[in-house]
């Protein structure tokens, strides 16, 4: 597909300059272009400029897109979701209304194994058909690339089902997707008086299983007490990079137990959640090269604390934005809330929020060099926004200002 976008009121570049990442100072740099001009060929931004630069030569099938008035941004890539799942659980949210907490809930046989049992019952294209009505609803919202995590089957059956409904996904959706492992989501309850055993079959059975078919790029562990604690989160993502995965870590979101640490000791591509990480820890961090995943909208929902989002970025850590959508504790996959979210309650301006919903999200599960970014050479995934200005979007918010979608070079349509 070969498309030329002109008279965009605003191009929001999101360049990195050939950096993985950005940090710091430079995450409110987002390379803004006024009245800009892209070129698109064969899926692929060729050119990238102000209007008056562009004197390419336009091929002679492309087609052109008057984008006057609108905005334009890179899709955003969201590096945290549980988008493939059965079931809902709606009454778990009015009983935090009610008062019960995240630990209450799970006591009472809430929580993640809840919707384990509504997964276990589904079957894979029922998995499919649910997840695959999400991932349009995030398309029309400007996601074009997603992490889907498994973690609801949590036996050898329930957790291969869904990695292969995730990349069955992949191989027909239109959004790109990243699979990851997560077997080690929660202990099963036939596992509850043995979670060691449990981390056996996750180790011995399922990882090999899963690498040697290709269903992963990352493992993920949910360490945290209740869960599983530092050294048995250990002994899984050490198997898993054995085996050629990449890691990502559940870290600090209840409570300070070292994941965070666990994660930078490790090399982690990423750390999720750190809603109570500590300085030590997010120095390590930064010294690892960890990018901090942060997730609003968890600490929204649940009405809990917020991850130290301004410090870590203050600190020289590359911090990243994700959804997490699940249905336990952020049933949204809109990410300009979720930018919405950062600014008001995590001290982030506009601009930070919107690098870290694009190039160090994409950062986050290995995309930088292709995604998250309008750059030549870089996959043509943009969006046009019917707002005047880029910092409406987290500004004026519950609402969807997308106009178009671009993926891969193809405007798409929505029926």
């Amino acid at each position: 597909m070969n498309l030329l976008v002109r008279n965009i009121r605003q191009l929001v570049t999101c360049a990195a300059h050939g950096a993985p990442v950005l940090t710091g100072a430079a995450m409110r740099s987002p390379g803004l272009v006024e009245n800009a001009t892209v070129l698109i060929e064969g899926g692929v931004f060729r050119w990238v400029g102000p209007d008056v630069d562009f004197h390419l030569p336009v091929p002679e099938d492309a087609d052109i897109l008057d984008a006057s008035g609108l905005v334009a941004l890179p899709g955003f890539v969201d590096a945290h979701t549980h988008a493939v799942f059965a079931g809902n659980r709606e009454d778990e949210f009015a009983m935090r209304a009610d008062g019960k907490t995240y630990q209450d809930i799970a006591r009472a046989g809430g929580g993640i194994l809840n919707t384990v049992r509504a997964t276990r019952s589904a079957t894979k294209k029922e998995l499919k058909k649910a997840a695959s009505r999400t991932l349009d609803a995030m398309l029309r919202h400007g996601t074009t690339t997603v992490e889907i995590k498994s973690g609801y089957g949590l036996n050898e059956d329930g957790e291969l089902k869904m990695m292969e409904a995730i990349r069955e996904l992949a191989q027909e959706h239109l959004i790109d997707v990243v699979p990851t492992f997560l077997g080690a989501h929660a202990v099963p309850p036939e596992f509850r008086d043995d979670p060691d055993g449990y981390v056996t079959l996750v180790c011995e059975r399922m990882l090999p299983y899963v690498t040697r078919k290709g269903l992963a790029e990352f493992c993920d562990v949910f360490c945290e007490d209740g869960y599983f604690s530092v050294e048995q989160s250990r002994r899984i993502l050490s198997r898993a990079k054995e085996l050629g995965l990449r890691l990502k870590v559940h870290a600090d979101e209840l409570a300070a137990v070292g994941a965070s640490r666990l994660a930078a000791e490790l090399g982690a591509t990423s750390a999720d959640h750190l809603e109570h990480a500590d300085d030590e820890s997010i120095r390590r961090m930064k010294d690892a090269g960890v990018v901090a995943v942060v997730l609003p909208g968890v600490s929204f929902f649940l009405n809990h604390g917020y991850a130290p989002a301004r410090r870590l970025i203050d600190a020289g850590v590359p911090v990243a934005i994700a959804s997490d959508i699940n249905p336990g504790s952020c049933m949204s996959f809109s990410m300009p809330l979720m930018m919405t979210i950062a600014c008001t309650q995590m001290r982030l301006t506009p601009e930070e929020a919107l690098l870290a919903s694009t190039i160090n999200a994409a950062a986050a599960v290995g995309r930088s060099q292709t995604v998250g970014s309008v750059e030549p050479g870089k996959q043509a995934d943009l969006i046009l926004y019917d707002v005047p200005s880029y910092r409406t979007i987290p500004y004026y918010f519950g609402v969807n200002h997308v106009r178009t979608v671009i993926k891969r070079g193809t405007i798409l349509e929505f029926s």
